[in-house]
């Protein structure tokens, strides 16, 4: 049993695929709800602290880089994270903590943990206030996430 949560903690890591990939693995898995929940969001929040601190200017000395596909890349990470910026920036204005929240909290593809972070280290958001806003997005996503999934897998069997 302790592989499959050690399963989910490293799925939940992952960008792109974070906890969003992550519960619906553990619902197939059969594992307990709340442990699969904060086992998934423990593995989505880990790497944001990193993320926000040193991502933007790994970023920035991997786009020149001479190796390609570093550079390609890094290039795509560092677009994603200006583009995810912007948008915050665009719709929050004064709001931008709720707004980053919302982002990271409504489970659609590209507006995770990940990439929330990123845009807030582009934008040079608050730290302390950007965890924050970080962890109720992956609260909020772990949630509506869990509902599916378990939802779903419990429908099936």
């Amino acid at each position: 049993m302790l592989q499959k949560f050690f399963v989910v903690l490293i799925v939940s890591m992952l960008p792109l695929v974070e906890l969003r990939g992550a519960i619906p693995i553990a619902a197939g898995m059969d594992l307990p709800e709340v442990p699969a929940l904060l086992t998934a969001m423990i593995g989505n929040l880990i790497p944001m602290p990193f993320i926000f601190l040193f991502a933007q200017d790994l970023l920035k000395r991997g786009t020149t880089s001479k190796v390609e596909w570093l550079r390609k890349f890094c290039e795509f990470c560092a677009s994603k994270g200006e583009k995810g910026g912007e948008k915050l920036q665009n719709k929050a204005h004064h709001g931008i903590y709720v707004a980053l929240l919302l982002f990271v909290g409504i489970p659609i593809p590209g507006t995770g943990a990940w990439t929330g972070t990123l845009a807030a280290s582009f934008l040079g958001l608050e730290f302390k206030k950007t965890m924050t806003a970080v962890v109720g997005g992956v609260l909020l996503a772990g949630t509506i996430m869990l509902a599916i999934s378990f939802g779903l897998f419990g429908l099936i069997s």
